[in-house]
Formats: structure tokens, C-alpha cells, sequence
């Protein structure tokens, strides 16, 4: 059914799908921000995109069903590098088969009916913060997300900046944090000391025991450990100084913090404001760091609010990113 059969209301439903590396999220969402349906199944990664895009097309179908509403349009938030402009995955980790030069857009919109558009994971988070949690009306911020790697994602102006190869804001991927390799091969990246893999091995090295992962690590250090204490010092520390740098250059006030090792935030916050008290910009601003609130919902909302975004302005959510607003 095409978007333009429905009139503007707040019962109109848009998709936002998560495609990650192990599941896929998909939601029916309200102009609000309101989660009508949501539904998660394990990700077909090694399958090829073929079968990743029919799985999310299955999800949005069977949420249209029990809602009894067809979508709008779709969001996708998509592991990898994106060229959003096409549509296109041009990157993709070694978990995903078949996933790089896949066109996501024009394959998963002809299986729905609905326009799509697609942007990175860590872009969505940073939307759907700005749209609907913690960074709610601001033009300009940082988004971080410390998962199993570290990413980020840029907004200047009311708008996500991509760059001209759509990798804009990967500061898990800034050099200058220690000596040790990172994931992507190269030495001392912000994710050696920061992601919850890194967290994790980090431990064991100064432990000389194996941590399950950095969850593991921050309750041993709730409980006193030195050795987990100390890396959640060093990893908050090497934050606060990716988001100083990140944040003088720019003139970016306001940062948001996401990902599993968010859950982390009690260990993480203490060594981080003390590195930015240290380490203010130069024009004496005060960076303000927010903990995500939207936890698991953050990108699901921000590939949704994408979605409203493509539709007549009068669907769009109040609450999505407005020029010259500050937080």
C-alpha cells in the first residue's frame, strides 16, 4: 500500500530494523517514539545478504500482521560501512558472508513495498538518542558505542555527517591510546583499551586470569578487584581523552555513550570526567557526556526515525533533531 493513501497520524506506523552480526531487531514504531510491536530473531550473518534481507522483510511482515497496519516506510541500521545514498553495504566484518556490495535498500524495498533507507548501526544509535532519549533536540554531538569494538557516529547541524566514504566518527579507530594491536590490525587504537573485548583481554594480561568478558570484569572490580579497577581506569581514561581530541576539533558540546559496556558506566564515568577536567577545550566550553538511555531500543528508534524522515514533514516525529536547538 503506498504511503501516500495514509493521512498524517499519530497511528501511523513506521519499521526500524537492527541488523547486527548475531541478531536482528526489528520494531513497528509511532511518530512519537512509541514502540507499537517489536520482535528479535538470530541473524542468518553467514547466509549471505540475500537471506539477511528476507529474514528483516519476514520480521516487518509479521509485525504488520499482528498490528494489523502496514508500514510507512523502513529503517535499517546495518553492521559495516554504508553508502547510504545507494543503499549499499560497502564494507563488512569476516562474521558476515556475502555482505559487502550487497544493495540492502533496493532488494529488502522490493520485498516489503515500502521505501527504505539504511544507514550504519552506531548512525542509528546516535539518531534515535538525538530523536528520542538523552540527546533529544540537539544539531551537533559525538555518539559513541562501546561494544564488543568501539564506534561512532558524528551529527553537525541537525544532521548525521557521513563523509564523503560514509565512515565518519569511527573513533574506536584513532590512533595514539597504547602499543597493542587493535581488531582491525592496526597498533594502539582507542578500541585496545575501550571495547568490551579489549576490557576483557586487557584483564587477563594484568590479572594473568581469563575474564567471560568486560560484564565479568566490571563485577569483579564492584567487588574490589585491583586488576579489573585499574583496566576500567585505563579504559575510561583513553575515553575521555578520544572525546576531548574528538570534541576540540569539532566544537561538539554534547556526547552520548551506548553499547553493552554502557552497563559499565558507574566504572567508566570517574576516570573519564577527571581526564576531561584536565582537559578541557581550548575555548573553556564544558563537554557534557550523556549515558544513552534507550539501551537496546537506541538504534531500532534512530532507523525509525530515519523512516519518518523520508515521509512528508508533517509525519515526522516533534522530537527529531532541530537546527540551532542545544541540549
Amino acid at each position: 500500500m503506498a504511503a501516500d493513501m495514509f493521512a498524517a497520524s499519530s497511528n501511523n506506523v513506521v519499521a526500524g530494523i537492527d541488523l547486527g552480526g548475531t541478531k536482528t531487531t526489528a520494531v513497528l514504531c509511532r511518530p512519537d517514539g512509541t514502540i507499537a510491536a517489536q520482535v528479535t530473531i538470530p541473524t542468518p550473518a553467514k547466509e549471505g545478504g540475500a537471506a539477511m534481507s528476507a529474514a528483516a522483510a519476514a520480521l516487518v511482515r509479521q509485525l504488520e500482521a499482528t498490528l494489523g497496519q502496514r508500514v510507512l516506510a523502513v529503517g535499517v541500521g546495518a553492521a559495516g560501512v554504508i553508502d547510504q545514498k545507494n543503499g549499499v553495504v560497502t564494507a563488512a566484518s569476516a562474521s558476515f558472508t556475502d555482505w559487502a556490495g550487497f544493495p540492502l535498500a533496493a532488494d529488502l524495498s522490493a520485498r516489503l513495498g515500502a521505501g527504505v533507507v539504511i544507514d550504519n548501526d552506531v548512525n542509528a544509535f546516535l539518531r534515535g538518542e538525538m530523536s528520542y532519549g538523552s540527546l533529544a533536540g540537539c544539531s551537533n554531538a559525538i555518539g559513541i558505542m562501546l561494544g564488543t569494538g568501539v564506534g561512532g557516529a558524528l551529527a553537525l547541524g541537525g544532521s548525521l555527517f557521513h563523509g564523503p566514504r560514509g565512515a565518519a566518527g569511527e573513533i574506536g579507530h584513532t590512533p595514539g591510546f597504547s602499543t597493542l594491536r587493535c581488531s582491525c590490525g592496526k597498533i594502539g587504537h582507542l578500541e585496545t583499551l575501550a571495547s568490551g573485548r579489549s576490557i576483557a583481554q586487557r584483564y587477563a594480561e594484568r590479572s594473568g586470569r581469563a575474564a567471560g568478558g568486560a560484564e565479568q570484569v566490571a563485577q569483579l572490580a564492584r567487588m574490589g578487584d585491583a586488576h579489573a579497577r585499574a583496566t576500567f581506569e585505563t579504559a575510561g581514561a583513553a575515553l575521555g581523552q578520544a572525546i576531548s581530541t574528538t570534541a576540540t576539533l569539532l566544537d561538539v558540546q554534547d556526547v552520548v555513550v551506548g553499547g553493552g559496556v554502557r552497563g559499565a558506566w558507574d566504572l567508566l564515568e570517574p576516570p573519564l570526567i577527571r581526564m576531561l577536567k584536565d582537559n578541557m577545550p581550548v575555548s573553556g566550553y564544558p563537554l557534557i557526556v550523556h549515558p544513552g538511555n534507550l539501551g537496546s531500543s537506541s538504534a531500532v528508534l534512530g532507523s525509525a526515525a530515519a523512516a519518518w524522515a523520508t515521509l512528508d514533514p508533517s509525519t515526522i516525529p516533534a522530537t527529531t533533531m532541530k537546527e540551532g536547538s542545544s541540549c
